[in-house]
C-alpha cells in the first residue's frame, strides 16, 4: 500500500465510541491524498506499506482536529465597557435595551472596512488554530443589513481560504433588531427571509441558517419564518435556544430536523425529548455561562440520559464570551457543567462535527476521514481538560499537511 506519510510512535485517541477515548496506545497512522488510509497498533502495520515520508510522534497523544462549532469570530469593535457595566450591576438585557450588546457591535462592524474586519478576525482565529482547531463555524449577525452581512461572510470565507482551517459559514441575520426597524420586528424578519438570505445564497456565502429565539431576540413564530426560508433554499438550521428563558426554541429547531440547539440553560424536559427524537445536537457554551455569571445550568444529566449528543464550543464573541480558546472551553465544560473529560473531548470533536453536519468528514480518527489531527505533549487525553492557561499543542495536521501551532 502506498501512502504519502506514515506517523508512528503515537498514542491515538480516535474518539470512536465503545472504549475510553477510542484509545489505541502504541499506534500508527497513514495518510494518502489528505485522508487517513490506515490506523491501528504499530505492531499491526501492513508489511507492504510504502510511505513517501515518515514522522516520529515521540510517544505523543493524537486526537482528531478540534471542531469549534459555534463562534461569532468575525466582528469589529470592543465591548469591555459593557463588561464593566455588568460588574457594576447592570443586567445583560438592560444593556441590550440601551442600545448596547449586539447593536453596539453592529455599529462597529458596519463601519469597518473588509480589510480591517479581516485583520481583527484573523487574530482571534489564529488563537483557535494554535490550540488545535481545524474546523470552525463562523456566524454573521453583526451586520443586520444585506451589505454588512455579506461583508462578514466574505471575510469568513477568506479566513478559510488563507488560513489552515475549514470554515463553515452560518447566516444569523435574525440575531437582533437593528435600530432602523425598531418596533417593526415582523418587517425585519421579512427582509431577512425575502432579501438578505436569497442574496447571500446566490453569492455562495451560506452553509447554514441560525436565529436568536429569545425575549430580547425573536419570537418562535418569527424564528419559524426564518427556518421556512432556509429550507426553501435547501439549507440546514440551528438555533440560539433557551439561553435566558424557555421559548420552546429547542423543540422548534428539532421539528425542522435542525443541526443543533445552542446554550440551553432553560431547556425543558419536552425540549430534551424533542431533540433526542430528532437527533439534534446540544451545543454547550460554558464561556457565555461563565462570563455572564449565570447560575442556571443546562440540564446535562437529562441530555445524557436521553442520549442527546453534547457538543462543546467557545461561542467566541465580543460581548458574552470573548474567549478564543477551545482548551478553556473544555475545562469549563468539566468544571462548570460537570461533563467528564471524555464527554468534553467528544463534544469538541465527534459531536461538534455533527453539529455542523460534517460528522462523516471530521471529528474522528478513522479510515476514510480527513487527515485532520493534533499531536499533544500530554500524558493522557484528560490533560486537555484539566489545566488552564497553557497550550500543549505540538503539531497540527490539516488534510495531511503538517504545520506548527502558530499561524
Amino acid at each position: 500500500m502506498h501512502c504519502d506519510a506514515l506517523w508512528h510512535h503515537l498514542h491515538l485517541a480516535t474518539m470512536a465510541e465503545g472504549s475510553s477515548y477510542g484509545a489505541i496506545e502504541h499506534g500508527a497512522l497513514a495518510v494518502a491524498d489528505g485522508r487517513i488510509v490506515w490506523l491501528g497498533p504499530e505492531a499491526d502495520l501492513p508489511a507492504g506499506l510504502r510511505p513517501e515520508r515518515e514522522y516520529d510522534g515521540g510517544g505523543r497523544w493524537v486526537t482528531p482536529g478540534l471542531v469549534d462549532c459555534h463562534t461569532h469570530a468575525v466582528y469589529a469593535g470592543n465591548r469591555s465597557d459593557e463588561f464593566e457595566a455588568r460588574l457594576n450591576g447592570v443586567a445583560y438585557e438592560e444593556i441590550a435595551r440601551r442600545g448596547g450588546g449586539i447593536v453596539a457591535t453592529m455599529r462597529a462592524t458596519r463601519a469597518a472596512t473588509p480589510e480591517a474586519l479581516f485583520a481583527a478576525s484573523r487574530r482571534r482565529v489564529a488563537n483557535l488554530l494554535a490550540e488545535g482547531v481545524t474546523t470552525l463555524e463562523i456566524k454573521s449577525g453583526y451586520g443586520l443589513d444585506t451589505a454588512t452581512e455579506a461583508k462578514m461572510l466574505r471575510v469568513a470565507r477568506e479566513l478559510g481560504r488563507l488560513l489552515p482551517v475549514r470554515v463553515h459559514t452560518t447566516f444569523l441575520g435574525a440575531h437582533a433588531l437593528p435600530p432602523e426597524y425598531a418596533g417593526r420586528a415582523d418587517d425585519y424578519i421579512q427582509l431577512v427571509c425575502d432579501q438578505m438570505l436569497p442574496a447571500l445564497v446566490a453569492e455562495g456565502l451560506v452553509d447554514a441558517v441560525d436565529a436568536f429565539c429569545e425575549g430580547i431576540g425573536f419570537t418562535p413564530a418569527q424564528t419559524e419564518r426564518v427556518f421556512q426560508a432556509a429550507h426553501a433554499h435547501g439549507l440546514r438550521v440551528k438555533l440560539h435556544a433557551e439561553q435566558l428563558s424557555d421559548q420552546g426554541g429547542a423543540a422548534l429547531v428539532a421539528r425542522y430536523r435542525g443541526l443543533s440547539a445552542d446554550h440551553l440553560e432553560h431547556l425543558s424536559p419536552a425540549g430534551v425529548a424533542a431533540m433526542a427524537a430528532a437527533g439534534t445536537v446540544a451545543v454547550l457554551l460554558p464561556g457565555a455561562f461563565y462570563f455572564l455569571r449565570e447560575t442556571r445550568l443546562p440540564p446535562v444529566g437529562a441530555l445524557r440520559e436521553a442520549g442527546v449528543p453534547m457538543a462543546v464550543s467557545t461561542d467566541c464573541n465580543p460581548g458574552t464570551s470573548p474567549m478564543p480558546s477551545m482548551l478553556a472551553a473544555l475545562n469549563m465544560a468539566c468544571t462548570l457543567f460537570r461533563l467528564t473529560p471524555e464527554e468534553a473531548l467528544a463534544g469538541a470533536t465527534r459531536h461538534a462535527a455533527a453539529a455542523l453536519g460534517v460528522q462523516h468528514e471530521v471529528g474522528l480518527l478513522a479510515v476514510g476521514r480527513e487527515a485532520d489531527f493534533v499531536l499533544w505533549d500530554i500524558d493522557r487525553p484528560a490533560d486537555l481538560c484539566h489545566a488552564m492557561g497553557f497550550n500543549p499543542c505540538w503539531r497540527v495536521v490539516n488534510a495531511g499537511h503538517v504545520r506548527l501551532p502558530a499561524v
